[in-house]
Parts: C-alpha cells; sequence; structure tokens
C-alpha cells in the first residue's frame, strides 16, 4: 500500500477524516499512517498538530519510535472503525458507552489545559497541552474521535456509494441527502456510468 499525497479530507467530520486515513477511493488500498513519517505527514495535513510540534518530535524521535506510535494509531483506527461501522446509520444510545473505554483510557492520559493569552487588545482562553512525549500526537486524534461520538448524528454518518469506495463521511447537507464521499470523484464516475446506461439503452 502506498501513501496518498495529499491525504483525503471529504468527511466534515475529523474523526471520520481519521477513520479515512486507510480507505480504498478507487481500486487499490491507500494508507496514510503506514509509517511514522506517513502518520506526521497526515496529522500536519490534518492541521490537528503545530508544525513546530511535529518538527520537534520528528528531531527528538528515537530509532523506530515515530513507526511504533503510526502502528499504535493503525490499532485505535481498526477498533474505532469497527466501532462506527456497527453504529452508523441509527442514532448512537447511550449504552454504546460500555464500548469506548479504549477511547476513555486515552483520554485520560492527554495533558491538555486551558491558559489565558492576549489577543490583540483583549484577553481569551487558549486551550493547549504538553507535548511531552510522541504518544501525545494521538491525543488531538482522541479528541475528534470523541467529538464524533459526543456531537455527530450517527444516523447521519455514511459510507459512500461507490461500488469499491470505503470512505465515510457525517451527512451535513439540506435533507441528508449525500451519497457520494465527492461528486469530483465517486458522484461524477456514477454519472458518467449512468449516462452510459441511458445510451446503451437507446440502441
Amino acid at each position: 500500500m502506498t501513501r496518498p499525497s495529499p491525504a483525503i479530507f471529504v468527511a466534515d467530520a475529523p474523526g471520520l477524516d481519521f477513520l479515512n486515513s486507510i480507505a480504498t477511493p478507487v481500486d487499490e488500498p491507500v494508507d496514510a499512517i503506514h509509517d511514522g513519517e506517513g502518520l506526521l505527514d497526515w496529522l500536519a495535513q490534518s492541521g490537528m498538530v503545530p508544525a513546530d510540534v511535529l518538527v520537534a518530535m520528528r528531531d527528538a524521535a528515537m530509532p523506530g519510535e515515530l513507526d511504533r506510535l503510526a502502528a499504535q494509531a493503525r490499532s485505535l483506527r481498526e477498533w474505532f472503525a469497527g466501532f462506527v461501522r456497527k453504529h452508523m446509520g441509527e442514532s448512537l444510545p447511550a449504552a454504546a458507552l460500555d464500548h469506548l473505554e479504549t477511547l476513555n483510557r486515552l483520554l485520560a492520559r492527554d495533558e491538555a489545559f486551558e491558559r489565558i493569552v492576549a489577543d490583540g487588545d483583549a484577553l481569551r482562553v487558549e486551550r493547549t497541552r504538553r507535548w511531552g512525549s510522541p504518544e501525545s500526537l494521538l491525543m488531538p486524534i482522541a479528541e475528534a474521535m470523541a467529538a464524533l461520538v459526543t456531537t455527530e448524528d450517527f444516523s447521519h454518518v455514511k459510507a459512500c456509494e461507490g461500488p469499491t469506495c470505503t470512505l465515510l463521511f457525517a451527512d451535513h447537507t439540506r435533507g441528508h441527502a449525500r451519497r457520494w464521499c465527492s461528486m469530483a470523484s465517486c458522484g461524477n464516475r456514477a454519472k458518467q456510468a449512468a449516462h452510459r446506461e441511458r445510451l446503451k439503452s437507446r440502441t
């Protein structure tokens, strides 16, 4: 599998974008986080981690450390994909909490905090975190997953209808009629296929 460049962000929900970091948008699977460098690239493109933090982590990492972190991320992704696919298309019941212990354990290790900062001539509260170890790079992902579970209507979480596409998305369209990961890719292919079928039916 090869890493896509740029990464795929079509889900309208960062937690689902993380799941889409491995996908088969056409016919070959692509994994954006198949190694440590891939994970750093994906985090940079997602905007979840400041660029200077990623540079510092890359420079300070021991040999193989980031690859092991990427393996953790892939394991987390596989677990969460199973959870989402099990519950998508219906409202998420409170009883689903029983299956979220993996995520809660990860969130419990976060070192996020709030601080007061200057914002022009005013003051505001800024949320930040201590990036004390490579594992801290997983915390924004965990936050995105938690936000998906707690703020997204799972009845509007869908899979693209493309025949081979595996991408997921949150349907925020009016009437919740979205069918494709992207009209420019799967949607366009479906339109072309329908057009060919119409031409065939006329002959």
